[in-house]
């Protein structure tokens, strides 16, 4: 039940935010089409307004609620991470062909956040399928792995989660519901 509860709230959030921001991203356009405005601030503006526009979408996946009969198909998952990715220190690659339910996406992108929090100076995370499995794979120049932390994801133990490290909290339950679908991750430091 909280864990609905918490993918109603996300949603909320998300659908809250979605229109005032492209509303402000509309504004941008108008300014950039009449000629007014140019310059370091206006580039500062529409870069911002495209992050939260990303970030949005993101966190839409990553904590809202879905129905389990959802799918998400390739095309909008990279969409959603290039925008991601667009000016940050990570690199993502999704080599999982067709549509994928949205608990499996959800799941993904979790298990992103999470290997995010491993890889202090950015780096490449790569989300690959063998059959029915999925694996994930991440390397940068610095690994800062936790180890209680990744704990956490194995075993039903309770690790004080701060709001940065929901995303440890929340991936245990959903991992359970869907069979473990996810058959490995890995980290490598080059």
């Amino acid at each position: 039940m909280t864990q609905d509860i918490a993918a109603l709230i996300g949603s909320r959030i998300c659908h809250d935010l979605i229109n005032p921001i492209g509303a402000i991203g509309n504004g941008v356009q108008l300014l950039a089409v009449s000629g007014g405005a140019a310059g370091a601030e206006m580039d500062l503006i529409t870069e911002s307004v495209h992050n939260a526009n990303a970030r949005i979408r993101f966190f839409r996946i990553t904590y809202g609620a879905a129905q389990a009969d959802h799918t998400i198909g390739r095309q909008e998952v990279l969409s959603v991470l290039m925008a991601t990715a667009q000016g940050g220190r990570f690199t993502y690659f999704w080599w999982v062909d067709g549509e994928q339910s949205r608990e499996m996406v959800r799941i993904a992108f979790l298990m992103l956040q999470c290997f995010e929090t491993a890889l202090p100076l950015g780096g490449e995370i790569q989300i690959g399928q063998e059959g029915d499995d999925c694996v994930m794979a991440g390397t940068s120049t610095r690994l800062a792995i936790e180890t209680p932390l990744w704990d956490s994801l194995l075993a039903a133990n309770a690790y004080p989660h701060k709001a940065a490290l929901v995303q440890f909290a929340l991936l245990p339950p959903l991992y359970r519901r869907l069979a473990g679908s996810w058959k490995s991750a890995m980290m490598t430091q080059h």
